[in-house]
């Protein structure tokens, strides 16, 4: 999926995110450590990915997305105070769309998982009811219209990362009861 995407990926990426938590190993480690209460990760722990973002976005290319926000479970405030702050830091844009703020445009596209590529290419994700990624099937040029208009209306509705972030520090590990 990573070589696909990097092949199609000659100006803009965008993901739409759904899944209240996503089991994928990469993560796995790190979400243990965030539960667990360790001290967060620093930007040379990430730096790889980290300069990789800034150098797509120094060449011109934008990464973007759109996270929803359905309810903020453990592994979503993982993924906003490990993930999103620094990814947001090295060139990525992130908007969350929270029910709880705006509504959800009532799309069929909304339900699932996808990245749009240069607006023509497609990459339609599976996830089990585990949020383990099971597969991605490209789909054909032809097919890409209702995800450009899903991306759209999902943009239009969301806020800026670093805004919602702003907003919600309850949301922050520190700040929320029960967690160590």
């Amino acid at each position: 999926m990573d070589e696909w995407i990097e092949a199609h990926f000659t100006r803009t990426a965008f993901r739409l995110e759904v899944l209240p938590q996503y089991t994928v190993p990469s993560d796995a480690d790190n979400v243990a450590d965030y539960l667990s209460g360790r001290a967060g990760p620093t930007w040379a722990q990430g730096g790889p990915w980290f300069d990789h973002l800034a150098a797509e976005r120094a060449s011109g290319k934008r990464r973007y997305r759109v996270r929803i926000v359905a309810e903020p479970t453990p592994y979503i405030r993982y993924e906003c105070e490990w993930g999103y702050v620094y990814t947001t830091a090295a060139g990525e844009e992130v908007y969350v769309l929270d029910p709880g703020e705006a509504v959800i445009p009532a799309h069929p596209l909304v339900d699932h998982d996808w990245w749009l590529l240069d607006d023509r290419h497609v990459l339609d994700m599976t996830y089990d009811s585990a949020g383990q990624f099971v597969g991605a099937r490209p789909l054909e040029e032809s097919e890409a219209g209702p995800y450009i208009a899903c991306r759209d209306a999902v943009l239009a509705a969301a806020r800026p990362f670093a805004e919602y972030w702003r907003d919600h520090p309850e949301l922050r590990r520190a700040a929320t009861a029960g967690d160590p």
